[in-house]
């Protein structure tokens, strides 16, 4: 790169990022005269133009396992996206109180959609007693996000075994050392704790906890949002029909026995 073109871009670079910070600073402003009372109906984003819009014809394959790969695909490659298998997961108590927080997906097929965890954790608990879930990725730079809903089992103790002895050695202790969502009294009972094991493990393999392993969502549910600047967002939706359900008025034949229709945004 010229020096020119690095010039022309680095101010291309500083009016951008001044454009973007504007309505946190008017957010700041008023936050610091009115405290924790914030208005922010300012704070909007310019996503994609209609001409940009994601129509049938764009989708890869009628599979919407193939196609979230190439979405996948897509965000992994994208340099302003850190983690691209970073992934909300919400769950819910058999009562309808719902919860969600962020895991890493550490794995997808024709069969579902992998992630580890605590058993014993909140959404352990949850997912045993009401075994549903929903996944979201969201990928900010490209204006794409993919909602999947599905059933959720455990993958096989070896499968668990397989992946646990994969991770770093620091990993594999903090999985010890943590009964998730379990009170603690302070940082230091988790330093100490992990200390006493590393000591305990620093010549040996660490066994994996019996409280410790995999999910897998089996998906009945795909859904794929590519945001619009007019907010006429395009949602096209991949459902696993029941049987004897027959086609509806505007759904659509997909590949691998599911079916598809656009939503309204």
């Amino acid at each position: 790169m010229t020096l020119k073109r690095f010039l022309s871009w680095a101010v291309r670079s500083v009016a951008t990022l001044r454009t973007s910070l504007r309505p946190v600073a008017e957010c700041r402003s008023f936050a610091s005269e009115r405290g924790a009372d914030m208005d922010l109906s300012n704070m909007r984003k310019t996503y994609r133009a209609d001409n940009e819009c994601f129509v049938e014809d764009q989708l890869v394959s009628l599979d919407p396992i193939k196609q979230f790969a190439d979405w996948f695909d897509q965000a992994t490659k994208c340099p302003d996206i850190g983690e691209a298998n970073a992934m909300c997961i919400a769950t819910c108590t058999k009562e309808g109180m719902p919860s969600a927080r962020m895991v890493l997906l550490k794995g997808f097929s024709q069969e579902g959609f992998r992630f580890f965890t605590n058993y014993e954790s909140r959404k352990g608990v949850e997912l045993e007693n009401n075994p549903l879930a929903c996944l979201l990725f969201y990928w900010e730079p490209l204006n794409k996000q993919v909602r999947i809903e599905g059933t959720v089992e455990r993958i096989p103790y070896q499968s668990s075994c397989e992946y646990f002895r994969s991770r770093p050695k620091s990993s594999q202790i903090g999985a010890v050392v943590s009964r998730q969502s379990t009170v603690i009294p302070d940082r230091q009972f988790l330093r100490q704790k992990n200390a006493e094991l590393q000591e305990q493990y620093k010549d040996t393999d660490v066994p994996m906890p019996d409280y410790w392993g995999g999910y897998i969502v089996k998906p009945h549910t795909i859904e794929f949002w590519q945001g619009q600047t007019n907010r006429l967002h395009d949602r096209i939706v991949f459902l696993r029909p029941k049987e004897g359900d027959t086609l509806g008025d505007m759904q659509h034949q997909g590949e691998a026995g599911w079916v598809y229709q656009r939503l309204s945004p």
